[in-house]
């Protein structure tokens, strides 16, 4: 049997799908619960921009160097690692953020229904 793996997208609180690439990672599976949209205080949501400019200043910073020298990607660069400590910092903040409720559990909030 052929099941083909799809790549999970985050929805960010602007909208936007955020698709998950962690350099030399595999892919893991998120749950439904997961991929809802989060509420942050504005000390995390500092954080979570801050941490995505520092992402890709270094991204950027290192594709360039990249491009004007022959990198040898032989080994796990320094800049590489860097990139994934801020990932993973990054995505520690978006996960510890309260999951927003959706249309269905504000409806049952407010008709009194609870939750099954």
């Amino acid at each position: 049997m052929n099941q083909s793996r799809q790549t999970p997208s985050l929805v960010s609180t602007s909208g936007l799908s955020i698709v998950p690439i962690a350099p030399f990672a595999p892919p893991r599976l998120v749950s439904q619960a997961t991929l809802r949209p989060r509420r942050f205080s504005p000390q995390d949501g500092r954080a979570l921009e801050l941490l995505g400019h520092a992402i890709e200043y270094l991204a950027d910073e290192y594709a360039l160097e990249c491009r004007s020298r022959n990198c040898d990607l032989s080994g796990k660069p320094p800049e590489v690692q860097a990139i994934e400590m801020l990932m993973a910092r990054s995505r520690e903040i978006y996960f510890n953020g309260e999951p927003a409720p959706t249309l269905a559990d504000r409806l049952r909030g407010w008709l009194g229904f609870a939750r099954a």
